[in-house]
């Protein structure tokens, strides 16, 4: 399933063919059918929810290791920076570039992205209340990092340059100390 994400990632959903993931996977093209008797739809479907469980863990890895939710939150953005230049752009997330493709056409696809920013966003809530913010401060924050990612990823792409990636990183991390700074305040008074 990752060569398969990775297709994704590089050419979509619909740009992908069956040739091509048997291929990238090095598997007999038969073994699409017998683990996914549902063909590609049921693999994709599969590879979206995978992948958006891999990209979460990740996420919150780098924001639990880090000293603070501020610097994670930066390293969040700096590290996907990183990722789309070493990789010329090509490495961007499954699931996004699958939902752009799919939200009007699939539905059991459409529900599997949905699925995954679900999850996302509650993942996210989650340690940003751990923090100190409140339930519904954090959701919209965790909303906003998500969105200025996601459609960094497509400016930076499109462009061949890191910088949106870093500018909407730096415009979440100062939502997110405002956020931290007010709550400590409501705290304090």
């Amino acid at each position: 399933m990752t060569a398969t994400a990775e297709l994704f990632r590089r050419h979509g959903y619909t740009g992908t063919g069956l040739k091509q993931i048997v291929a990238a996977a090095g598997a007999p093209f038969g073994s699409v059918y017998h683990f996914f008797p549902g063909g590609k739809a049921q693999l994709g479907e599969e590879v979206v929810r995978r992948s958006g469980a891999e990209f979460r863990d990740l996420v919150l890895t780098v924001l639990d290791h880090s000293p603070d939710l501020v610097t994670g939150v930066g390293m969040v953005f700096t590290g996907a920076a990183h990722t789309l230049v070493a990789t010329g752009y090509e490495d961007a997330c499954p699931i996004e570039t699958v939902a752009l493709e799919v939200a009007n056409t699939n539905e059991p696809l459409r529900v599997a992205t949905a699925d995954v920013f679900g999850d996302w966003l509650t993942a996210g809530t989650g340690r940003f209340t751990r923090h100190g913010l409140p339930e519904d401060t954090a959701r919209a924050l965790v909303t906003s990092m998500i969105c200025s990612l996601e459609g960094a990823f497509v400016l930076s792409r499109a462009l061949r340059d890191p910088e949106p990636v870093l500018t909407a990183g730096a415009v979440v991390v100062e939502a997110v100390r405002r956020a931290l700074a007010e709550a400590g305040d409501r705290q304090a008074g």
